[in-house]
């Protein structure tokens, strides 16, 4: 009778032992989700080599795509085989022996960097967009082509010229009788122009 106290006793309290075991386990994942949850750190890994990515993890016929070696996913949560990613908006799953995690964790300036650096360069294209369009209108395409790219041509008038090269830094003016010479100067050339049309260029003597 004593036996089976004892027995009884003992078998009592290592199942009390082994669900504190179980309550404890279950504790730790509940801090570890809370912990990773208040990061605002995104964590990140690089393919070793090209992985299948997998809709569900006990399925492997659900492939969604071969993801290629070199390529960043966002890790969502691991297990002992798996890791669970994000990749081009697609959620899924991979062997966690095809990746490795990175060291540095992605933090929001890598992301808008790029941002940046897109929108200093729109004002730029937008700028010359604007400035073909607007000499497209006024001469037509060829003729814009020509001028954006800074060409000049005998035949041209003043305006073209303008548009072409931008104000000259000086210009001489000669009236003689119905004909009205001017030539401009530019830093390193002189255009001469009779009536309003070019009619010759060269470098300026030093």
């Amino acid at each position: 009778m004593i036996k089976k106290l004892i027995f009884s006793a003992l078998f009592l309290l290592t199942v009390i032992a082994a669900q504190a075991k179980t309550n404890k386990a279950v504790l730790l994942q509940d801090l570890e989700k809370n912990q990773s949850s208040n990061q605002n750190v995104t964590t990140t890994a690089t393919l070793k080599s090209s992985s299948r990515l997998f809709g569900a993890k006990d399925d492997l016929t659900t492939v969604i795509f071969i993801i290629p070696s070199g390529s960043t996913v966002t890790v969502l949560g691991s297990d002992s085989t798996y890791y669970h990613v994000a990749f081009e908006e697609n959620e899924g799953y991979i062997f966690k022996s095809h990746a490795v995690i990175d060291k540095t964790p992605v933090n929001t300036p890598q992301t808008i960097q790029p941002q940046q650096a897109l929108q200093e360069v729109q004002p730029v294209q937008e700028q010359q967009m604007s400035r073909f369009s607007y000499l497209e209108n006024k001469y037509g395409s060829n003729m814009a082509a020509r001028l954006i790219a800074g060409k000049i041509w005998k035949g041209m008038n003043t305006e073209m010229v303008k548009d072409s090269w931008g104000t000259a830094e000086k210009i001489n003016r000669v009236m003689t009788g119905n004909i009205i010479k001017e030539e401009w100067i530019f830093k390193n050339t002189w255009l001469y122009f009779e009536n309003n049309t070019l009619v010759e260029w060269g470098p300026i003597g030093k």
